[in-house]
């Protein structure tokens, strides 16, 4: 697994190359699992392993994952690894045209559409969680009054946060610590909005 950092896709390519439901799938399965081959991460999407080989060397193509260096078991399977623990967009890398803006804002909704399933999945099975999971999850918003640079520095600040817990997980379960762990997202959210 690489060193903490995001990968900031700002080419309209890789843009697109990530647009694709199954592709982001794909990339939020192996970075769970840190490396995998095509045939894990199909059982996980449940989708055929050469589709998923295809999309996997999509995301390859892009620098979005890369080749693992060791794989595990049978050296005829192709092992991957994403390049970074996470990947950002950000509207000002494709509001130069009107095209880049268009697939952005697409991209933009289709991972938001992905992330309110994933909170919805666990809303669904939530009553199947352990009270200690259900009581330590949580959904917050927090309306406030700032200024756009205060709003970036928020969210550098979040980021920070979370990236620090991130790396700690991973070294924690790396340390063969993986007692009462499990795989926890959490998605933020800052933008502006008129009432």
């Amino acid at each position: 697994m690489p060193a903490e950092k995001t990968h900031r896709i700002k080419d309209l390519d890789t843009l697109k190359a990530l647009g694709h439901p199954l592709r982001m799938k794909l990339y939020r399965a192996l970075n769970v699992a840190g490396t995998a081959t095509a045939s894990q991460l199909a059982d996980q999407v449940d989708e055929a392993v050469s589709l998923v080989s295809y999309h996997l060397r999509k995301l390859a193509k892009h620098g979005i994952i890369e080749e693992a260096e060791e794989g595990r078991g049978d050296a005829r399977e192709r092992w991957w690894q994403p390049t970074a623990t996470a990947i950002s967009t950000r509207d000002e890398d494709f509001r130069d045209a009107p095209e880049r803006a268009a697939v952005h804002m697409a991209v933009s909704r289709m991972h938001a559409r992905q992330r309110n399933e994933m909170y919805e999945s666990y809303l669904d099975t939530q009553a199947a969680w352990p009270d200690d999971w259900r009581s330590a999850a949580f959904s917050s918003e927090y309306p406030m009054a700032l200024t756009a640079e205060e709003l970036r520095r928020l969210g550098e600040e979040i980021n920070e946060i979370v990236m620090k817990w991130r790396a700690h997980g991973t070294s924690a379960r790396e340390a063969g610590d993986t007692e009462g762990r499990e795989n926890v997202v959490v998605h933020t959210y800052g933008f502006p909005f008129r009432t």
